[in-house]
């Protein structure tokens, strides 16, 4: 089982594939499993490294309070530890988050960020989004990660031919270990880079499903933000795309790859925003 040392916890991370190194993060109580559609696909050109976050999947759960901060450090220390000084990051949902705080905290290692349905800010600025954040912790502490996968559930996967796809988010989400859950949903509250936006100057490409939680326009909004992106939408998708569409989140980090090459030279970058 592979696992990497970091100072007061290790990660459990799993590698395929040889070339420049992709760096596959995942959403909130999940776990590498979130990949296991994808990874095997960019592995066919590109080295694949996809870790467990700290507090999630088989990665050590250590007590103390959990943030995205702290999980950025985590994967900035993996990262050297691994020798990768250049990495394409992509990030569904908490991932994306720690891939924006790599990008402010440290631009050198990484080349290039590509958010899937995920965001730069988790302040909740609006009465509807604290309430539906206690709420969520309410479940947590009172009933469970068992109890809140199966409300999330369908929200993921509401298609009637998604059953096993509903079936597996309450297998993996009810296994979390209930404190370590808690301590990583807390810490996203009020985490934000909002304001650091305009100093990543690293390609960035946001994904956004068309069922995604927050509206295509919200990512709009962040991404005239940054000086060097672009959105692009996936079709038929809810907020965990990497397990129903795969397909076009590969051809999408696929394409973004080539366009990356091709004006590696091209100080207009990705352009055509």
């Amino acid at each position: 089982m592979p696992r990497l040392q970091l100072d007061g916890s290790s990660l459990h991370f799993e590698e395929s594939g040889a070339g420049a190194p992709v760096l596959l993060l995942h959403g909130l109580g999940s776990s590498g499993q979130d990949w296991e559609l994808v990874a095997p696909r960019l592995a066919a050109h590109r080295r694949v490294i996809v870790p467990d976050i700290r507090g999630h999947g088989r990665s050590d759960k250590p007590a103390g309070p959990y943030g995205v901060p702290l999980f950025a450090r985590d994967i900035a220390a993996f990262c050297d530890r691994l020798g990768l000084a250049r990495v394409d990051v992509v990030g569904l949902s908490m991932g994306g988050m720690i891939g924006f705080q790599l990008a402010v905290d440290r631009p050198e290692l990484v080349r290039s960020l590509v958010v899937i349905n995920s965001g730069p800010d988790m302040v909740a600025r609006t009465l509807r989004l604290k309430l539906s954040f206690a709420l969520r912790m309410a479940i947590l502490k009172l009933l469970g990660p068992r109890t809140l996968a199966r409300v999330i559930a369908p929200k993921l996967f509401p298609k009637p031919e998604q059953a096993e796809l509903r079936r597996r988010v309450v297998e993996s989400l009810g296994a979390n270990e209930p404190d370590a859950y808690r301590r990583a949903t807390r810490g996203l509250a009020g985490w934000t880079v909002l304001e650091r936006l305009k100093d990543i100057t690293c390609p960035v490409l946001v994904l956004a499903s068309d069922r995604d939680y927050t509206p295509l326009s919200v990512k709009k909004a962040y991404v005239d933000l940054l000086g060097n992106a672009r959105l692009q939408e996936l079709k038929d998708s809810g907020h965990a795309a990497p397990l129903d569409q795969p397909e076009q989140i590969v051809e999408a980090v696929k394409g973004f790859y080539r366009e990356l090459e091709g004006t590696a030279h091209d100080t207009r970058g990705l352009g055509g925003r």
